[in-house]
């Protein structure tokens, strides 16, 4: 039996346990959805972030912040293995190298797509960014809905968690600190 099969089996066998039957019309394909939709939910597991951002690394003399904002990701708590919903901002002060803009929400989902608690993600996301690209400074904030609050527990519907990570100069830097904080806080034009 693959994988695949045993997965399949073991989602059967616990919508038995909820009291299901999976042989009913409804349920007949449930366990090889469940199975292919966590096989993409967890891809992050199968990637290798270093390798994604060595893809894209260019020669540059900006020595200025470069942010990407309002990524959106969809993760998994590793608690409940219920949906975390939110948006990133991902920014670097570059040292000789830049990457490729569509790397950094690459790198996001990498780390988004695997059993999860954000603060850890956040601090993963710029700790990929700092090994790979080693830039004067990173700056990580992640605003997120967690289901396993809003759905079970304490119920709290709409609540919003913020963790940030700040490494070099966004650390030590009051003035490049306060220019991410203002940049992600001003409104996108409303061309966009």
């Amino acid at each position: 039996m693959n994988k695949e099969e045993e997965f399949e089996q073991l989602v059967g066998r616990m919508l038995e346990l909820l009291g299901e039957d999976p042989k009913r019309e409804g349920l007949l394909k449930t366990p090889k959805r469940v199975a292919k939709a966590l096989e993409f939910l967890t891809e992050g597991y199968r990637q290798d972030p270093k390798e994604i951002l060595n893809q894209a690394l260019f020669s540059t003399s900006n020595d200025e912040m470069v942010l990407v904002r309002d990524i959106e990701f969809y993760s998994m708590c590793e608690h409940h293995m219920l949906p975390i919903i939110g948006r990133c901002h991902v920014a670097y002060i570059p040292d000789g190298k830049v990457v490729g803009l569509s790397k950094i929400p690459r790198i996001v989902n990498v780390y988004a797509r695997r059993l999860q608690i954000q603060e850890q993600m956040t601090e993963q996301i710029a700790d990929a960014i700092v090994e790979t690209i080693n830039p004067k400074g990173v700056a990580v904030v992640v605003h997120a809905r967690h289901m396993c609050m809003e759905m079970r527990g304490v119920q709290k519907i709409n609540s919003t968690t913020v963790s940030s990570t700040l490494r070099g100069l966004f650390k030590s830097d009051e003035r490049t600190r306060n220019e991410f904080y203002n940049l992600i806080n001003t409104p996108a034009p409303s061309n966009f």
